[in-house]
């Protein structure tokens, strides 16, 4: 459709949607006091949270990688969808009818069918395979779920459905929705040969869905013995919206439990997942047709809430066989990605949960999870019982081949541990098991090759580098204190202002600028409450540049009066901003929570406001200080006597501001 989407129902989307819940969808957030949330970065891999989520303000900001915005920049950044995109999405869930102008675009769509469409295609198709999995034609999927004890109520929970025989029965049931037919493929729903035709045919189907419940992809299994494709299970290729490595099964199920419980479970298959949710492991899902990689380790440390400080568990479930084994070793590789503790559960028979459940019942699969292992133990046992420990030179390897593993170990403090466990296995001294760990680190650095060499020493000398750049540039922290509150403009004479660097700009978090940045949070976060009191206020009062930059927007926007009375008032002002430093400034001082518990009093406004202003005048104080002591009082008796009087006029003004700030007597 042709036209720009309203600006005012832009506005009435940005003002029902809440940002928690968009946001919560993707990431586990918790309580941080004073208003704020707080989860883990979907934007960088961190182990301490640092995303901080406002939902009164409906922004979010990441204090480890400056990205912040509201919800629609979420999803853009997030989803990698366009302005228009972002903006139904979040119409659709907030119940706003959009309504567009004539005129031009407001922006150039990405080529292809639009994600809404994709997903509505994803939906209908979900709904026309559950249909068909109770006709007459999908008695044979039917068959194969009572066979592993999934009744009707556990294929409607799980979404489950059948693809029928035929060629083209979906593509004409879509194509009557309106649906063309490069949609249907981009979505990976029909492919083309010399027609087009339903990817998926006489196969059961497992739904698969995003964080939200949304249908972005499907797995088939084969259930026909004529079926002319060999392959077990299918799965929807790469589409806009479905990205194996980036997909886990039943996480839209999963991810409440995941996130209360502090708890995840990894399983191998769709059967495993349903099993584990049927017999009351609810945090359990599974990769998608690929094996468990970084990005998926990505999805569940958000769910998970996965830090240093506040650590869960993840539990591995591996088949017995040497293909378990291997998937054990390919979890041990990518377990120091997780703060929190990492297990495997096997059966010693063999079972997988779904084997398991049908043979034992609900609770030998709660069981199996209750009874898991340490997965550096699992590991080890393995690469340990590859030796003959009854012959000398047996224990030798093994103790080599161990040493090798646990060297590997990238968190140094668990290496120790790890040591005495393989001395143990072995039946090793503990400290010939640490030296024998210590030549295995040796071996591996030296095998590393020299091309690395100097690149340490190169890459520690630049954070110092850094350092002495900001105290020695003119407007950063060494040249800033002595130029009478002008930010270091002072110190630059007549010469136009450089391009600012960022490794030139002090932090934004510095001590000196404390009241400079609470301020700044009251005017973004409460412009009610501190009201009036700003009037006063100008861009001299902020030292820091970016704190400056912030202030001239609000003062083109009208100040605090006209942000007490806009709802969009963060978003408005971060998009009138051309600076990025500025942009996320905003996002960060309109997310970090005040200094106060309780919420700001005219107190604790009126502390902020005017010491600012104090600031600035004795910043004045000491500027005029500084030129009367270089004003000669015989040579130059006008000039010194105008400075004197300028001094006690700002005394004066001090000693106001002063009483304002320790009020009525």
């Amino acid at each position: 459709m042709a036209g720009r989407i309203r600006e005012e129902d832009i506005a009435a989307v940005r003002e029902q949607v809440r940002i928690d819940e968009v946001i919560g969808e993707y990431v586990t957030l918790r309580n941080a006091g004073g208003g704020s949330m707080k989860g883990l970065c979907p934007f960088h891999d961190e182990k301490t949270p640092s995303f901080n989520v406002n939902p009164s303000r409906g922004f979010f900001h990441c204090f480890g990688c400056q990205e912040g915005g509201d919800a629609i920049t979420f999803l853009m950044k997030l989803d990698g969808v366009s302005f228009t995109e972002a903006i139904e999405r979040l119409a659709d869930k907030a119940g706003v009818q959009l309504r567009r102008e004539d005129g031009d675009v407001a922006e150039e769509r990405p080529k292809g069918p639009p994600r809404q469409r994709l997903v509505e295609a994803n939906r209908l198709a979900q709904e026309f395979y559950a249909e068909q999995l109770l006709s007459p034609d999908g008695a044979q999927a039917r068959a194969f779920l009572d066979e592993r004890g999934f009744d009707k109520e556990a294929a409607d929970t799980f979404g489950l459905g059948f693809a029928p025989r035929g060629g083209e029965v979906l593509f004409r049931h879509l194509r009557g929705k309106g649906f063309s037919a490069d949609e249907l493929v981009t979505v990976g729903l029909c492919a083309v040969g010399r027609s087009t035709y339903d990817r998926f045919r006489g196969r059961l189907l497992w739904p698969i869905r995003d964080p939200s419940g949304a249908t972005i992809g499907f797995g088939a299994r084969r259930i026909f013995d004529d079926d002319r494709i060999d392959a077990k299970y299918l799965n929807t290729p790469e589409t806009p919206l479905y990205k194996k490595s980036h997909v886990l099964y039943g996480i839209d199920l999963a991810r409440r439990s995941i996130g209360t419980s502090s708890q995840a479970v990894v399983v191998e298959g769709y059967t495993d997942v349903m099993a584990c949710h049927l017999a009351g492991v609810t945090t359990a899902v599974a990769s998608c047709g690929t094996a468990f990689g970084e990005d998926h380790t990505r999805i569940l440390r958000r769910f998970l809430h996965d830090h240093e400080d506040f650590r869960g568990e993840v539990i591995f479930t591996f088949d017995g066989d040497q293909a378990g084994q291997n998937a054990a070793m390919k979890a041990f590789a990518g377990d120091q990605s997780f703060a929190s503790q990492t297990y495997v559960a096997v059966q010693p028979d063999g079972l997988d949960p779904c084997d398991l459940r049908m043979r034992d019942g609900d609770a030998a699969v709660r069981e199996l999870i209750a009874s898991r292992t340490p997965l550096y133990r699992f590991v080890l046992g393995n690469v340990v019982r590859q030796f003959d420990l009854d012959r000398a030179d047996g224990r030798v390897d093994a103790l080599r081949a161990g040493a090798k593993l646990v060297s590997s170990v990238r968190d140094r403090s668990k290496v120790d541990a790890f040591a005495r466990e393989l001395a143990s296995m072995v039946g090793a001294d503990p400290e010939e098991a640490r030296a024998e760990v210590r030549r295995a680190a040796a071996r591996a650095a030296q095998g590393e090759g020299a091309g690395a060499q100097g690149a340490p020493g190169q890459q520690g000398g630049r954070p110092g580098q850094r350092d002495d750049d900001r105290r020695g540039r003119p407007g950063g922290p060494g040249a800033q204190g002595g130029q009478g509150g002008q930010g270091g403009q002072g110190g630059r004479g007549e010469q136009p202002e450089p391009a600012r660097r960022r490794d030139a700009v002090p932090d934004l978090r510095d001590p000196r600028f404390t009241i400079e940045r609470e301020t700044l949070k009251l005017v973004l976060q409460h412009p009610v409450a501190i009201g009036r009191t700003t009037a006063d206020i100008h861009e001299n009062d902020f030292t820091h540049p970016i704190y400056q930059g912030v202030w001239a927007l609000v003062a083109a926007a009208g100040g605090t009066v006209a942000g007490a009375q806009d709802h969009d008032w963060v978003g408005r002002l971060r998009d009138a901003s051309t600076d990025p430093a500025v942009s996320s400034a905003i996002s960060a001082l309109a997310v970090e929570p005040l200094r106060t518990a309780k919420a700001p009093d005219p107190d604790y406004v009126v502390h902020h406001v005017v010491r600012l202003m104090e600031l600035t005048a004795l910043r004045r104080i000491a500027e005029v200080k500084s030129r009367l002591q270089r004003t000669n009082p015989v040579e130059h008796a006008q000039e010194y006597n105008r400075m004197f009087g300028e001094l006690a006029a700002l005394e004066q003004h001090r000693r106001e501001l002063r009483d304002r700030i320790a009020g009525p007597a």
